[in-house]
C-alpha cells in the first residue's frame, strides 16, 4: 500500500508569487502552524515535507474538495496540480479532446488560449505555491541543522534534498510551460514584494545546479520509502532537461542526456511484466515506476489526479465495473490521428465495432462502439462518443478485483510521473539525435524489450534501419500515452504548432489546421504580469 502519508499541514510564511486577486495563495491560520510548532520533532519534518509531495495530489487542506483551498479564484477540483498539468500536457495535442464546457476548457485542444485563460493562471499559481511551500521547509530547515544532532541532521538533510528536488521539478514545469517566469528560493524572506524575473536558459542552469548539488543526498535507487524520491528520480529529471536542452536553451546536451539515461537505466529499476499493472490501482507494486504522485481513495480525496483521468475518460456505454468507478464523466477520449500510431484505422473494425478495440498492440486500450452511436471523426467536440474512448488508467488492480482503499469515487491508482520505459525511449532518441555514450544497437534492444513485453513475442521487434526520429517519437506516444509527455514531445519534434502534423480540432477545424509557432509556450496569466511589474509576457500573447 502507499508508505507516505499526505497529512494535510501548511507552513507560514509562504511566499506569494505575484499572482494575486483571482488566484491568490491562501495561508493557513498561523496560530496553528507556526514554525516552533512545525518543526519540534525529528517526525514533523516529515510531516512537512509530505505537504510538499501532496501538493501534486491535493488541493486543499481538507478532503473531498472542499474547503480550504490551496488557491483561490477557480474551483478546487480544476486548481489539483496534476489536473491542470495533464490538461495542458495532453488537451493540447492528438492523444486527449475534452467534450465539456467549462470556461476556455476547449481552447486547449484548439490551441486558441490566451493570457486571460483561468486554468493556466491556476497552473501557474499551483507551480508557485508549490514552490513557495518548498522554499519554507528549505529554509527551516537549514536553521535546525545548525542546532540538531547527528541523527537528526542525516535526516533533515535528506529531507532537505527532497524538497529541493521537488522545487526543481516544478521550476522544471514552469520552464516548459512558461518559459521566462518569477523566481523565488529560500534566500527571499517571506513579506510584501515582487519576485524577480528570470529567462528560460538562466532557470535551466538553476535546475541543473540544484539537482547536481543535491543528488547525493538522496537515498540510493530503491532504498526509499514507496512514493519519495531517490537518486534515481534526479537522474531521471537531469536527462529530461537536457534532452530537452536546445528547446530551453539553444543548445543540445544530448550526450549529457545519455550520461543520466544510463545511471537511470543501471539504477536497478526493471520494467514491470505486466504493462497494464503500471496503470492500475496495485502499481504502488510495480518495480517500473521511479516517482509516483500518489492517490488513496480514503486518504486523497480530490477531484483531480487520477479520479479526473479516470472519471473523465467513462461515460456512455464503457463498463464502469472495469474500471473500477462509480459511473462516468463523459469528458475525455482521444483522437483518430492517435490512434492511427497504432495501425488501427475505422475501416478494420468488423460488424461496425463494439466495445474494447481489439488491436494488435496491447498498449492500445481502446474503446469504440459504433452500434451505440461512437463516431470515428470528431463532427462535435461537444459529443463525448465522437471519437475513442481511453481506458487505460483503472481503478482496480491488475487483476481486476477492487482496488486498495476502494472508494467508488475516489481513485487509488497511483500516477508514474517517471517510469523506466521512458528512460529507454530517451536513450534511443539521445543516440539518434548525435548523442555520446550510447549506440544504436543497445537502443535497439532498449526499444525491443518494450515492444516484447507489449506483444508478449519478438514477432514485433525492430531493426538498426527501423530505428528513426519518427519512429521513436511514434513509439513514445505509443508507449506513453496520457502521461503527461506528449506536448513536450511533439515541440522537440516540431510538430506540435505548424502544418507539419495535424490533428483533428487543431486549430479549431475539424480537419485540422496550422497553428502559430508562439503556442510552444503559455502566456504569463495577465494577473501575474498586472501585479508583477518585473514580468514581460511571452511573444505573441501581447
Amino acid at each position: 500500500m502507499r508508505k507516505i502519508s499526505y497529512l494535510i499541514i501548511l507552513v507560514v510564511g509562504l511566499i506569494a508569487t505575484s499572482c494575486i486577486k483571482d488566484l491568490d495563495v491562501m495561508p493557513i491560520d498561523p496560530n496553528i502552524s507556526t514554525a516552533n510548532v512545525l518543526f519540534n520533532s525529528p517526525e514533523a519534518y516529515k510531516e512537512a515535507l509530505a505537504k510538499i509531495y501532496a501538493g501534486y495530489a491535493l488541493s486543499g487542506q481538507k478532503g473531498g474538495g472542499g474547503g480550504d483551498p490551496d488557491i483561490r479564484g477557480i474551483d478546487e477540483g480544476f486548481s489539483n496540480y496534476l489536473r491542470l498539468y495533464w490538461e495542458m500536457q495532453e488537451l493540447s495535442t492528438d492523444e486527449a479532446i475534452i467534450a465539456w464546457d467549462d470556461a476556455t476548457i476547449k481552447n486547449f485542444h484548439y490551441q486558441t488560449w490566451d493570457a486571460n485563460d483561468g486554468f493556466i493562471s491556476a497552473m501557474y499559481s499551483r507551480i508557485f505555491f508549490n514552490i513557495s511551500v518548498a522554499n519554507e521547509f528549505i529554509r527551516t530547515a537549514n536553521t535546525g541543522l545548525e542546532t540538531a544532532d547527528a541523527n537528526l541532521a542525516a535526516d533533515i538533510k535528506m529531507f532537505k534534498a527532497e524538497a529541493r528536488f521537488l522545487r526543481a521539478f516544478s521550476y522544471w514545469h514552469a520552464m516548459d510551460l512558461f518559459g521566462n517566469v518569477s523566481f523565488v528560493t529560500e534566500n527571499d524572506a517571506p513579506g510584501s514584494f515582487q519576485p524577480k524575473r528570470i529567462e528560460r536558459a538562466e532557470l535551466f542552469k538553476f535546475i541543473e545546479g540544484e539537482l547536481l548539488d543535491l543528488v547525493d543526498d538522496l537515498a540510493e535507487p530503491g532504498t526509499q520509502e514507496y512514493g519519495r524520491v531517490d537518486k534515481a528520480a534526479a537522474w531521471m529529471l537531469l536527462a529530461k532537461i537536457y534532452l530537452n536542452a536546445e528547446v530551453y536553451t539553444g543548445t543540445e546536451r544530448y550526450t549529457d542526456a545519455l550520461t543520466y539515461i544510463n545511471k537511470v537505466i543501471s539504477s536497478g529499476y526493471s520494467l514491470d511484466p505486466n504493462y497494464a499493472r503500471i496503470f492500475r490501482a496495485d502499481n504502488n507494486n510495480s518495480p517500473e515506476i521511479i516517482f509516483p504522485i500518489c492517490f488513496d481513495g480514503l486518504n486523497t480525496q480530490q477531484y483531480g489526479g487520477t479520479t479526473f483521468i479516470i472519471h473523465a475518460a467513462t461515460g456512455a456505454d464503457i463498463p464502469i465495473d472495469s474500471l473500477g468507478v462509480d459511473g462516468g464523466w463523459g469528458g475525455t477520449r482521444t483522437t483518430q490521428n492517435f490512434v492511427k500510431l497504432f495501425n488501427f484505422t475505422e475501416s478494420d473494425l468488423v460488424n461496425g465495432g463494439g466495445g474494447f478495440l481489439n488491436i494488435a498492440d496491447p498498449r492500445a486500450m481502446f474503446f469504440f462502439n459504433a452500434n451505440t452511436g461512437w463516431s470515428w471523426t470528431i463532427q462535435n467536440v461537444a459529443t463525448y462518443t465522437d471519437g475513442i474512448g481511453v481506458v487505460k488508467f483503472r481503478n482496480v488492480r491488475a487483476d481486476g478485483s477492487a482496488a486498495p482503499n476502494a472508494h467508488a469515487t475516489f481513485t487509488s491508482t497511483d500516477f508514474p510521473m517517471f517510469r523506466l520505459a521512458d528512460a529507454y525511449l530517451m536513450y534511443a532518441e539521445a543516440v539518434l539525435r548525435g548523442g555520446q555514450g550510447g549506440d544504436v544497437n543497445t537502443a535497439v534492444s532498449y526499444v525491443n524489450a518494450l515492444r516484447e513485453r507489449a506483444f508478449g513475442d519478438a514477432s514485433q521487434n525492430i531493426t538498426a534501419g527501423n530505428l528513426t526520429l519518427d519512429f521513436i517519437l511514434d513509439e513514445r506516444g505509443r508507449e506513453l500515452y496520457w502521461e503527461t509527455h506528449r506536448r513536450t514531445d511533439l515541440i522537440r519534434f516540431g510538430k506540435f504548432t505548424g502544418s507539419s502534423y495535424l490533428w483533428e480540432w487543431k486549430g479549431n477545424t475539424q480537419a485540422g489546421a496550422a497553428t502559430e509557432d508562439f503556442r510552444t509556450l503559455y502566456p504569463i496569466p495577465n494577473n501575474d504580469l498586472n501585479s508583477n511589474t518585473n514580468l514581460v509576457q511571452n511573444p505573441g500573447y501581447n
